[in-house]
């Protein structure tokens, strides 16, 4: 089975999923909901996807995979994962969504949900020992219950009243539309809030949207439609609407750690979590306590779960590349939140927004006034993983290689080893490899005092990944 657990969920090829991969990691998610008590024979389990042109067909072998363990599939049919995760989790039930994220069309996945929130590491580690005991082929499913459109609905109505009325008057906001299962969810919350929505760039056809390494083709997009509509903001996500991408009236880009950062304080949360990758800044420019994780949801979860047992009472979790979650329940505006441990775009969106307004400040004003250090992430795609995991276990462990391969940078200070090899050099500035967990990337990030520096410290790093494995 190539496919396997990444940050987030399960990930790999079209084809290493519709061998019946995918339907066997179902089948013993399934399983592993029935032993462990989580669900009952003939529970319901919902059921969604994204746009990708392979989720259908994956989404149809895993309903098969639920029947054959006893369970009962309910069809969601396309919705954001936040809003099949909270419409689940709001009926005591299980969840399976098929979606790839932000992954090129020829690659998939599937996240597993339980009653109550996303799986953790221990359950990836059981539905991976019986994943290979339950491959096979399996009837098709017939006709599944469908409940298209309520969990979408019961989405947009969690922010009803989220934003002080009459805030976002005046409030120009395009909608970049693409090809995201949250498209149509982003346009009626803003439009219910107030503002004034374009639509733009709306596709059929999957269009990946990678909010943490953003292409430059999405880069010149935004930055035209800004201009040439007169916006104030635009906003999109990712596939399956759970990571935001929001560009400011100038066209530029935010960072999703910015905009996790401006939820915790627009929200007074009293403990932040959040991976290594996320501004080193934060600290300094919250009031919360704040911790750090290595990357994916299922770490940042497990951490918010140990402060709610500290404690804690306003629990934000997010991640660089914005998604944010949720550990309690939370009172703003007129709307009451239910806890959401799962990655949210709409949430950041409106926080970051709204928390503009309330300043009486444009997006990139609000954004500069957090000083932070300037934060860049960029990818090498198409780099085998076993060569990216090769060349961090070998800096990792080895001080004298990784000071050499780092000397045009300047001395290094620090190491930080929690997740791939995050470095600190005496001059300040931080630069960061990590074999990506969802495809075959190297992820490549840096801090320093301007952006011109910090895109400076990728390209030298970029061009020294490539020189030394031959790349």
């Amino acid at each position: 089975m190539a496919a396997k657990f990444g940050t987030s969920g399960l990930r790999g090829l079209v084809g290493d999923l519709t061998d019946g991969t995918a339907a066997a990691h179902a089948r013993a998610f399934a399983r592993h909901l029935r032993q462990t008590g989580m669900a009952a024979s003939g529970a319901k389990i919902f059921l969604g996807q994204d746009m990708r042109a392979s989720s259908p067909e994956i989404a149809a072998q895993c309903a098969a995979a639920l029947i054959a363990e006893g369970l009962h599939p309910v069809d969601c049919g396309v919705t954001p994962t936040p809003a099949l995760a909270l419409h689940a989790m709001s009926q005591g039930a299980a969840a399976l969504m098929v979606t790839g994220s932000h992954i090129p069309d020829d690659r998939n996945g599937v996240k597993f949900y339980r009653p109550d929130g996303e799986i953790d590491k221990d359950d990836e580690a059981e539905i991976s020992r019986l994943a290979p005991e339950l491959a096979g082929p399996l009837p098709a499913a017939g006709g599944l219950d469908t409940d298209s459109g309520a969990a979408t609905q019961g989405f947009i109505a969690r922010y009803r009243g989220f934003v002080p009325e009459g805030i976002f008057e005046g409030l120009r906001v395009g909608v970049y539309e693409q090809s995201s299962a949250a498209r149509d969810v982003l346009a009626t919350v803003l439009e219910q809030a107030g503002a004034t929505v374009v639509r733009l760039g709306r596709s059929e056809a999957f269009i990946p949207v990678d909010t943490e390494a953003v292409s430059e083709e999405t880069h010149r997009l935004a930055a035209s439609w800004v201009k040439s509509e007169r916006l104030d903001a635009l906003v999109s996500a990712d596939g399956d609407g759970d990571r935001p991408l929001l560009v400011d009236e100038t066209g530029t880009v935010l960072r999703g750690d910015a905009l996790g950062l401006i939820v915790a304080r627009y929200l007074d949360a009293d403990a932040v979590i959040t991976p290594v990758t996320s501004n080193s800044g934060i600290e300094q420019r919250c009031r919360a306590e704040v911790h750090r994780t290595k990357v994916g949801s299922p770490y940042v979860i497990a951490a918010m779960a140990e402060a709610l047992r500290g404690g804690k009472a306003r629990v934000i979790g997010f991640e660089a590349n914005g998604g944010v979650l949720t550990g309690n329940r939370i009172r703003a505006g007129a709307a009451d939140l239910a806890p959401l441990p799962t990655r949210d775009s709409v949430l950041p969106l409106l926080c970051a927004l709204a928390a503009a307004r309330a300043a009486g400040q444009s997006v990139s004003a609000h954004v500069a006034g957090l000083e932070l250090p300037v934060a860049i992430s960029d990818r090498i795609e198409n780099f085998p993983t076993d060569v990216s995991q090769a060349l961090v276990a070998r800096l990792s462990g080895d001080e004298q290689a990784c000071a050499a391969f780092f000397a045009a940078l300047g001395p290094v200070a620090h190491i930080d080893r929690t997740d791939g090899l995050r470095i600190a050099l005496q001059n300040g500035d931080i630069v960061h490899l990590r074999p990506s967990g969802n495809a075959p990337e190297m992820r490549i990030y840096s801090e320093a005092t301007s952006e011109t520096r910090a895109r400076a410290l990728i390209a030298q790093v970029r061009q020294q990944v490539r020189n030394s494995t031959g790349g």
